[in-house]
């Protein structure tokens, strides 16, 4: 890997750290409101589908090793394996899906559908199955705990995300 793209990729592993501490606890759900939506969709859009798994598994190991950089600034493997585990896990799997499939463009609309469809879609899914196992509760409890509070919020972040990608990754890939 080249230099630029090492760099590009350490400055994405550590907005995602900073990301996790700009974090709101609901006293109703185990989820909090996090930044983390808006870098894991910029780690996406800005790097190869490859490059976004690196930084993504990189972050989970370091938040798995202990330290603080999962959401309220937690770490270790009782976040892996807790309730909002699945939404952590679920980072691994969006990440290279969404840097797959927004295309070689710099376009605002398809980086939208791409989070929206993709990333909060499967993310939702995967936490929530998630969720429901670890805490033995139906589905729609889990829709109801980590999903439905959520939504608005993160298409917001879905619409901040793709119009910062878009001008990130017209500046840095001159």
């Amino acid at each position: 890997m080249k230099i630029n793209e090492l760099t590009k990729m350490s400055i994405c592993i550590a907005i995602l750290c900073i990301s996790a501490y700009i974090s709101f606890p609901l006293p109703f759900s185990p989820v909090m409101i996090t930044a983390q939506t808006i870098a894991i969709n910029l780690v996406a859009l800005i790097l190869t589908p490859k490059q976004s798994f690196i930084v993504t598994l990189l972050y989970i190991i370091l938040g798995v090793f202990g330290l603080p950089v999962f959401s309220g600034g937690t770490s270790g493997f009782g976040r892996i394996f807790g309730p909002t585990g699945g939404f952590i896990l679920g980072f691994l799997i969006i990440t290279p899906l969404m840097s797959y499939f927004k295309g070689k463009d710099y376009n605002f609309k398809r980086y939208l559908s791409v989070t929206i469809i993709i990333g909060m879609i499967v993310l939702y899914a995967f936490g929530s199955v998630f969720m429901s196992v670890v805490q033995s509760i139906s589905i729609v409890q889990a829709l109801s705990l980590a999903v439905f509070p959520f939504v608005v919020g993160d298409v917001f972040k879905c619409f901040l995300s793709s119009f910062i990608a878009v001008k990130l990754n017209k500046v840095i890939n001159k």
